[in-house]
Order: structure tokens, then C-alpha cells, then sequence
């Protein structure tokens, strides 16, 4: 990727990263609402955010943690950073809601309002990425 080690080609990696999510995020989201009316299907969800969010906070340590000494490469370090580009989406069923009398549990008022706001964050991603090339665009001239 271009300026990989920089804040540009981090922040670059991130939104294309994310808009990745958002793609199968519909796709995930189109695949419940076709099995709507399908005896006992469960709604899945896709959960990439929280994953990514931990592993962002790990290249900084907490603060206020007291900080070990590493004195043989057997120890065990208290902190360990993750990589955020190892992280990667994953699709998790929802078991523990049921909304029919058949065991399905898709709500399609939910689905479409997760599809819309799964639509307008694509879009933002998309316009930030524009965004960023602007500026680039602006320094080169």
C-alpha cells in the first residue's frame, strides 16, 4: 500500500478494511431478511468493530498500569499488542432471541434499519476516502 507506515496509508487500510465489513455486512443482512419467513433460521450479525477496537488499544499500554520488566525471553510480557490488520471479521449467530412462534428470529424492521445504517456508514467511509485523496491530491500540486 502506498505510504504504508505513514497516518495516511494506516488510515487508508482502515477504511478500505472496514468497507470490506460493510460489504458482507450486507450481504449478512440481505441473507437474514430472504430467510424471514424460514422455520427456526437464526439471524446472524457480523462483528469486526469491537475486535478492531482491541486491537488498536493494545499499541498503547493502559495507563496507569504498573509496567514489568522483561529479564529472560521466557517471561510472560503483562502487555502484547495486536496487530490490526490480523483482525479480521467474524459472522456470530444470534441464539438467545426468538421473535416468531416458528424459532425464527429475524425482525425485518431491524434488519432494515441495520441496512440502512450499514448503507449511510459505506458511504461516509467512501466520502472520508475521497477526502483523503483530496488532500494528497492538494499536497502534490
Amino acid at each position: 500500500m502506498i505510504f504504508e507506515d505513514s497516518g495516511f496509508g494506516r488510515t487508508l487500510d482502515l477504511l478500505q478494511r472496514e468497507m470490506d465489513v460493510s460489504v458482507l455486512r450486507r450481504q449478512v443482512i440481505a441473507n437474514n431478511i430472504a430467510n424471514a419467513d424460514t422455520p427456526n433460521f437464526k439471524r446472524s450479525v457480523v462483528d469486526f468493530e469491537s475486535e478492531l477496537k482491541r486491537a488498536l488499544d493494545s499499541n498503547r499500554p493502559p495507563e496507569g498500569e504498573l509496567s514489568a520488566e522483561m529479564t529472560s525471553s521466557r517471561d510472560i510480557p503483562f502487555f502484547r499488542s495486536i496487530d490490526y490488520r490480523t483482525v479480521g471479521p467474524r459472522r456470530v449467530l444470534d441464539y438467545l432471541s426468538t421473535s416468531d412462534n416458528n424459532g425464527n428470529n429475524v425482525d425485518l424492521e431491524q434488519e432494515m434499519m441495520d441496512g440502512l445504517n450499514n448503507q449511510l456508514s459505506y458511504t461516509l467511509m467512501a466520502q472520508a476516502v475521497s477526502s483523503q485523496f483530496a488532500r494528497l491530491n492538494l499536497v502534490l500540486r
